[in-house]
């Protein structure tokens, strides 16, 4: 089987910054995000913690 490479598809979601740990239920189960810890709204409407550092590598904010 050969690999293929694709490309993520740009999409707009909402995210803010947490400064205390909270719990959230996520399609996954019941997560901490810690502080410091982004929270990121999928297209779904779902919510997941995301470290700082991936959240900088991934993420950028949109100027609207």
């Amino acid at each position: 089987m050969k690999m293929q490479k694709f490309v993520k598809k740009p999409i707009v979601v909402k995210a803010y910054q947490v400064f205390e740990e909270q719990k959230l239920n996520t399609l996954e189960g019941v997560m901490t995000a810690s502080p410091g810890d982004w929270i990121v709204e999928g297209i779904k409407g779902e919510k997941y913690p995301v470290k700082p550092d991936i959240f900088q590598k991934t993420y950028s904010k949109l100027d609207e």
